[in-house]
């Protein structure tokens, strides 16, 4: 079934519909075997500009942003902020408006601070994506954990999830909680006390569950989500030690045993093994953490092709549209083209 898509940016999940997170997962179906071929690269944004603006540290995310981008055939681009003008005083407004002129079709930014994302997207005629702002949201985060539960089990709605570990500064749990909660499942998060915080039980009505023992949240849990501990957002001491943390809220093999006989086991990444998970959980054969990052590429592919391609020419991106007839639309096009120009220059 076709949906309207009908999007410019990507700010969050929480202003999205469940048919458009439904429609950029089964967008993301469609580019996971690119990933499996010989040549891992098709025409579908060729001629666009993605460039990433990361102000915070970042592996995993940035570098699938941009293999995404050359996937697509789209020319990446890689701003470092600590070499570029904002370590001189460029506000984030004037980097964006110098780059705007620039005619970027996306940007890609990551940000400490929330609400930066929507800033851009204000002033800036391309597309916005938001890579993960302060603690508000990740939203390409929550779409590619979804991509993995719905590969593994078939569908979300009806699932228990269980969420573990420092909710307060985990923008990755609130994008998960907005988009499990509109696609049907259950969720229960746990933690500490002073980082799962009372204003969580506002949720409540859109499924999720606060308890005080993280062995009450993943009972009968079909997917069990450890967060990583925020250590560079932590400004105060919200628990003795990292040895008691483990001990109190790291997940062991115990814990699995109280959740469903399937259950799979997810990390946002980079963990801190034998901490927040056991390294026989990280490295057992219910954890999916390879296949998020796997997933990733596949999601921020969909999310650049959606945003940076439709609407933009003929050939864009359309609602019900598969790649495979974009990749053909596209290549003949480039064909046309070239004879086009071919025949100009035989006449003079």
């Amino acid at each position: 079934m076709s949906t309207n898509f009908n999007l410019k940016h990507l700010l969050g999940i929480r202003e999205l519909s469940a048919d458009q997170i439904t429609h950029l997962l089964d967008t993301a179906d469609s580019f996971r075997d690119i990933s499996k071929r010989e040549i891992k690269k098709v025409p579908a944004l060729r001629g666009r500009t993605v460039i990433n603006l990361f102000f915070e540290p970042s592996t995993r995310t940035r570098t699938s942003f941009e293999i995404a981008a050359k996937r697509l055939s789209a020319d990446a681009v890689n701003i470092s902020v600590s070499t570029s003008s904002v370590s001189k005083g460029e506000t984030l407004l004037d980097t964006a408006r110098n780059l705007e002129a620039m005619a970027p079709d996306c940007i890609v930014i990551r940000h400490s601070s929330a609400g930066a994302p929507q800033h851009l997207a204000r002033v800036c005629k391309a597309a916005i994506v938001n890579a993960g702002d302060g603690s508000h949201e990740h939203p390409t985060q929550a779409l590619l954990d979804a991509l993995t539960i719905r590969e593994h089990k078939g569908r979300l709605e009806g699932l228990k999830v269980a969420i573990i570990g420092d909710i307060l500064h985990s923008r990755v749990a609130r994008s998960n909680i907005y988009l499990l909660s509109k696609l049907g499942a259950s969720i229960s998060v746990a933690g500490p006390g002073t980082l799962v915080p009372p204003e969580f039980a506002g949720l409540i009505e859109q499924g999720v569950l606060l308890e005080r023992r993280i062995e009450d949240a993943i009972v009968d849990a079909d997917v069990v989500m450890v967060l990583r501990i925020q250590r560079e957002r932590q400004t105060d001491a919200f628990f003795p030690s990292m040895r008691e943390y483990a001990v109190q809220y790291g997940l062991h093999l115990s814990h699995l045993k109280l959740a469903a006989s399937d259950a799979i086991v997810m990390h946002p990444g980079p963990m801190n093994r034998g901490i927040e998970v056991a390294s026989e959980i990280a490295d057992g054969g219910r954890s999916l953490i390879l296949e998020q990052v796997t997933n990733g590429v596949a999601v921020r592919m969909a999310v650049l092709y959606l945003l940076a391609g439709t609407g933009q020419d003929g050939n864009g991106a359309s609602s019900g549209e598969s790649i495979s007839d974009v990749e053909e639309s596209r290549a003949a096009g480039g064909v046309r083209g070239r004879t086009r120009k071919a025949k100009r220059g035989t006449r003079n």
